[in-house]
């Protein structure tokens, strides 16, 4: 399996592919960040983020794109560019037919620190470790982007049984029809 990671930002988008399978050694097979310039204006920020991301697409070729879901934080503005920035890797994906899945940022920490509250520096730290790096990618927002893969790739395989499950059940459990008259 071979996932695309974004740490979606309007300044730095972070991006990393890792390829592997759960409980497996994981491979990182590149890692960057999309920057665009502050002073200008968020279209065409958003065209040079999308820009990057699709050359990221072409040149690594994932099955799976990995997003980091937008939650709130008291400043407005930074949600708002955030979560522009996730709904372009998210259109460039699907523009591809390529699935995307959203992932917390206390479930990427969970599933990479075991810990939901780790800070940037006990993530990085263990990104270095599973990945086998020499030091920790730089800035926070590429170890972030590779987080995302990493838990998408160990935790796809057990929501995609959920998924199974449910569409079993669904196919099993057929609404009970009274005959007309009854109730």
């Amino acid at each position: 399996m071979r996932v695309l990671g974004v740490d979606p930002g309007l300044t730095r988008c972070g991006v990393g592919v890792v390829e592997g399978t759960a409980g497996r050694p994981l491979r990182m097979v590149g890692v960057g960040v999309v920057r665009t310039p502050a002073e200008a204006d968020t279209a065409d920020r958003l065209v040079l983020i999308e820009r990057g991301i699709e050359q990221w697409l072409d040149e690594h070729q994932p099955g799976f794109v990995a997003v980091e879901r937008v939650f709130s934080q008291h400043n407005v503005r930074t949600v708002m560019g955030t979560a522009q920035a996730s709904a372009v890797a998210m259109l460039c994906a699907a523009r591809r037919g390529l699935p995307v899945a959203l992932h917390t940022p206390s479930e990427v920490k969970a599933a990479v620190t075991g810990s939901g509250r780790a800070d940037k520096a006990q993530v990085g730290a263990m990104v270095t470790r599973l990945l086998r790096l020499d030091a920790p990618p730089k800035p926070a927002d590429a170890a972030d982007a590779l987080a995302l893969a990493i838990c998408h790739i160990w935790r796809a395989p057990a929501a995609g049984r959920l998924q199974q499950l449910a569409a079993a059940q669904r196919r099993t459990t057929a609404p009970v029809r009274l005959p007309k008259g009854t109730r």
